[in-house]
C-alpha cells in the first residue's frame, strides 16, 4: 500500500510539472468558458424567465466537466501519442491504474475553479434559485469520473486524429444538440432516444437535481447510465495502458 501511494504520488508530480502551465491556462479558459455560458447564452432568450436561468446556471457545471474530460483530455492524450509520451509512461515499473489516477486527479483539480466561479456569478447575477443538495459532491464526482474515464477510453483506443474529430463533434454537440441547457423535450424523438443511451443527459439530470433539487429530480437510470460508461471508459484505458 505505501509502494502504491509513493508510485502516485511520484506520477502525480511528474505530471504536474509536466502540464502545470497548460492546465492553469486551462483552468482560466473553463471560468470564462462557463460565465460565457451564464451570462452569454442569455443574449440569445429574450426576456429569460426563471425556469430558462436556472437550466443556464445549472448547466454551465456540468458543461465544464464535459468539456475537460471530452474535450481537452483527448487533445492531450493525442499529443502524448505523438509525442510517444504514451510509450514511455508504459515503460515505467508502476501499475498502470496509478497513472489514470494520478491523472484523473489533476483534471479533476482544474475543474474546482470553474465550476465555482460560474455558480457564484450566476447566484449574485441572476438569482436562478439554487437548492443544493448533499448529492452535490458525489454528483460531481461521478460526472467528472464519467466524463474523463469516457475520454480516455476512446482518446487510448483510438488514433489521435480520430480522437480530435470525436473531440469536435462533442463539443458542439454537447452546446448546441444536448439537454444540458434546455429541457429534453425541445429535441427530436430521434435525438431524445439517443440521449437516453448516451450519458451527457444523465450527467445533466444529476447535476440539476443535485444543485436545484427542489425543481429537478434525477432518476436511478440515469446514475446506472453514467455507472456503465464510466467503468467502459476507464476499462478500455487500462487495456490499452495494460497492452504491450
Amino acid at each position: 500500500m505505501n509502494t502504491l501511494l509513493s508510485h502516485y504520488k511520484y506520477v502525480f508530480q511528474l505530471q504536474l510539472l509536466r502540464n502545470g502551465g497548460f492546465l492553469v491556462f486551462m483552468a482560466l479558459i473553463q471560468i470564462l468558458i462557463a460565465i460565457g455560458i451564464v451570462i452569454g447564452l442569455t443574449y440569445l432568450i429574450p426576456d429569460p424567465d426563471s425556469s430558462s436561468i436556472l437550466y443556464l446556471a445549472t448547466g454551465a457545471p456540468t458543461l465544464i466537466l464535459i468539456f475537460t474530460g471530452l474535450v481537452i483530455l483527448p487533445q492531450q492524450i493525442g499529443t502524448a501519442k505523438a509525442d510517444r509520451y504514451l510509450e514511455y509512461m508504459k515503460t515505467w515499473p508502476i501499475n498502470r491504474s496509478v497513472i489514470l489516477g494520478a491523472d484523473t486527479t489533476l483534471w479533476l483539480i482544474i475543474t474546482i475553479p470553474g465550476i465555482v466561479v460560474s455558480s457564484i456569478v450566476a447566484h449574485f447575477m441572476f438569482h436562478p434559485g439554487y437548492d443544493v443538495s448533499w448529492t452535490v459532491v458525489p454528483a460531481l464526482l461521478m460526472i467528472a469520473l464519467t466524463s474523463i474515464g469516457v475520454g480516455y477510453g476512446f482518446s487510448y483506443l483510438l488514433s489521435p486524429i480520430a480522437s480530435l474529430a470525436i473531440s469536435q463533434v462533442t463539443v458542439f454537440g454537447a452546446l448546441m444538440f444536448s439537454p444540458v441547457n434546455f429541457p429534453m423535450e425541445r429535441l427530436p424523438e430521434w435525438l431524445q432516444l439517443l440521449h437516453e443511451v448516451l450519458p451527457i443527459h444523465s450527467m445533466a439530470e444529476i447535476m440539476r437535481a443535485s444543485l436545484a433539487a427542489s425543481t429537478f429530480t434525477a432518476n436511478i437510470g440515469n446514475y446506472i447510465n453514467l455507472g456503465i460508461w464510466c467503468i467502459l471508459g476507464f476499462g478500455g484505458a487500462m487495456y490499452i495502458l495494460n497492452k504491450r
